[in-house]
């Protein structure tokens, strides 16, 4: 029987909650059998807590010898308990990664990171970067890849028609110099094309080049599918327009950013650092632009011809549709199940 464990999740607005659920509405959709307890979104810590505890406590008892379970990575305190107590029932634990706390946030060291991986029999990672990352620093499980997450919803992109120069870019997320710096000082190298930023914090007269920008305020994902305003999703974390740098900006090297799907799914051809993981996607499947620097953009953009662009859009359209189908999930856990 394939299994997996649902747990509390403190709201739906953030990407990461976003991502898993998508996940296990997808496994539902395949007819895996949840072994915690129905999903929750409560808000409170205390509740939080209880639920999660309650499922992951329930969820032994109703494996099998035989059984594969999903769990959706970090499940922080709970994991290799989880991971132990599927093992004396004859179970195999099949681990999808979402976050590495050895990267970004520090919560764990590399090696206690490895060593909580190594309970798993087989690991999703997000992309192929990630996976030698795994295998360089130790991990002795199974490895694959996701290629790329899903986005399900029932939101249609809104066609957009005779779409001329100059481009526009949107940008979405966390918007405050702390996180991205970069935003108050790519303006410098805007001339003729404007940034459309979605999110929260965004302090506009701090940003250099500000009447190149549109600041839309945060949209909930669903309305920007409908509504999103813009030619490109740029994907790009950091202090620095010349590369990505810092702990969230270094990240891109081996995580799949989901505002990237987020972008896809609203049929935007995608700009993004060179060296991110996510890069070889977008090249593989024509579907953006990858760029060594912002600086560059400028010129990048102007010289891209209208036909190339209406290329891009129709190969993201094409991606777009997978996602919202739950493709690479599925693709993802039939291969887990099969080398297991």
């Amino acid at each position: 029987m394939n299994c997996y464990l649902s747990r509390n999740y403190k709201g739906l607005s953030s990407a990461g909650n976003k991502a898993k659920t998508d996940i296990e509405q997808i496994m539902k959709d395949l007819s895996f059998k949840n072994v915690g307890l129905k999903q929750t979104t409560y808000r409170n810590k205390v509740l939080s807590f209880l639920f999660t505890l309650a499922g992951v406590l329930k969820a032994p008892f109703c494996l099998h010898r035989g059984d594969y379970l999903v769990l959706q990575y970090p499940l922080k305190k709970y994991f290799t308990f989880v991971c132990n107590m599927a093992h004396q029932r004859g179970a195999k634990v099949i681990v999808i990664i979402h976050d590495l706390g050895s990267f970004r946030r520090k919560a764990l060291t590399v090696e206690q990171e490895i060593s909580r991986l190594n309970h798993a029999d087989y690991i999703i990672a997000h992309n192929e970067k990630m996976k030698k990352w795994l295998e360089d620093n130790g991990c002795k499980a199974k490895l694959g890849v996701l290629g790329i997450f899903d986005y399900l919803s029932e939101t249609s992109a809104a066609p957009k028609q005779n779409t001329e120069k100059p481009y526009s870019v949107l940008y979405a997320g966390a918007l405050s110099p702390r996180k991205n710096a970069f935003l108050y000082e790519v303006g410098a190298f805007v001339h003729s094309f404007s940034l459309n930023l979605y999110g929260n914090g965004f302090e506009i007269n701090q940003a250099k080049g500000k009447e190149h920008f549109n600041y839309m305020g945060f949209v909930k994902s669903d309305d920007l599918i409908a509504t999103a305003q813009g030619d490109f999703g740029l994907v790009w974390d950091g202090t620095s327009v010349s590369t990505c740098t810092g702990d969230f900006g270094e990240y891109l090297q081996y995580n799949n950013p989901h505002k990237t799907s987020l972008y896809i799914r609203c049929q935007l051809p995608v700009i993004i650092w060179n060296k991110a993981a996510l890069a070889d996607f977008v090249r593989e499947n024509g579907i953006g632009i990858c760029v060594n620097s912002l600086e560059e953009l400028e010129k990048i953009l102007n010289t891209l011809s209208e036909e190339e662009y209406a290329e891009m859009k129709k190969r993201t359209a094409k991606i777009g549709e997978r996602l919202s189908q739950g493709y690479f999930v599925r693709k993802a856990l039939q291969e887990a199940i099969e080398r297991l």
